[in-house]
């Protein structure tokens, strides 16, 4: 692009004004800045291989080279991070992060504590604020974790709960309920 005037300063710093109206601005240190014809495009590449650029909508989007990460932060707050391997997080202003790692398994991070991840095949796994656990899988059977007991509910309607002294109740849909003690040993079955 044609240069239209040209300024070098004391300090090392050379001033380039192309006729399109940007404006070009090296560093002694290797780092350069280009001005858009607009005054609000700025793009600064830095002498680490770094480039910042800052967009007329206030779109601030940062290279880190060494990383090979990239951090784009929009007017309205809203942080996106790319990383090399795939992985892209979202920090929202209120507070609540999304997390989309390479094998596209999506994890939401909210304000109150719990979370949420969605797993490609499709099961959920929903962690609660004191740790409980609920897991839906795609085959309509789901678990729930807690410090007391762990629970599986099957689409029939039988519900197993295995409690931390390892004794097992599975009650079924007829209503009959079977309990067994830690070593699996049958101490209760209501046949009906």
């Amino acid at each position: 692009e044609e240069i239209e005037r040209e300024t070098a300063y004391p300090d090392g710093k050379v001033e380039k004004v192309l006729k399109n109206g940007c404006h070009l601005i090296f560093f002694p240190n290797g780092t350069w800045k280009k001005v858009g014809s607009d005054g609000k495009t700025v793009t600064i590449t830095f002498f680490n291989g770094d480039v910042k650029q800052v967009m007329p909508d206030q779109t601030v989007i940062y290279y880190y080279a060494d990383a090979k990460t990239t951090h784009t932060t929009y007017a309205d707050g809203l942080e996106v991070l790319q990383f090399s391997n795939g992985q892209i997080e979202k920090h929202y202003p209120d507070g609540k992060k999304e997390i989309t790692f390479p094998d596209q398994t999506i994890k939401n991070l909210f304000t109150d504590g719990q979370e949420e991840s969605i797993f490609p095949d499709g099961t959920i796994v929903r962690v609660q604020r004191d740790g409980s656990k609920t897991i839906e899988f795609n085959n309509g059977q789901r678990e729930l974790h807690t410090a007391q007991f762990k629970r599986r509910e099957y689409p029939d309607g039988t519900v197993k709960t295995v409690y931390t002294n390892g004794q097992q109740e599975t009650k079924y849909v007829s209503g009959r309920v079977r309990v067994k003690d830690k070593d699996g040993n049958i101490i209760m079955d209501t046949k009906l």
